[in-house]
């Protein structure tokens, strides 16, 4: 059974510019496909990933899952962050693959449209 998700106070501290920047990609993936979430993460060497989501008759796959799949396609062991933005209020976000690759504790910021900070997950 996977591991309760903490949620953080979306105030708690001003963003890295790392973590801006999740923000920034994950935001232009979802305005540039018109998708319900644009996604991004950063793996333990500085590189980032972005996906948004596809609903398509054969396929149906989160941009959270989808920026993670690149990264481990890319060669990553683990990641440092990643941010979801979401179009949808309330929208769930599932942590599994996050968790999966990179472990406990990693922060996912789950940002609206406009790039506020909705709130900071934990892996």
């Amino acid at each position: 059974m996977p591991s309760p998700q903490r949620n953080q106070d979306a105030t708690t501290a001003p963003l890295s510019p790392e973590d801006q920047k999740l923000i920034t990609l994950a935001r232009s993936s979802l305005v540039r496909t018109r998708a319900t979430k644009g996604a991004a993460v950063r793996d333990l060497d500085g590189r980032t990933y972005t996906a948004a989501s596809v609903t398509l008759p054969s396929l149906d796959i989160g941009a959270l899952d989808l920026a993670v799949a690149m990264a481990i396609s890319s060669g990553a062991t683990g990641l440092e962050a990643g941010a979801v933005v979401t179009s949808k209020e309330g929208a769930i976000v599932d942590l599994s693959t996050v968790r999966e690759l990179a472990g406990p504790d990693v922060p996912v910021y789950v940002a609206d449209e406009g790039g506020a900070i909705l709130a900071v997950r934990s892996s």
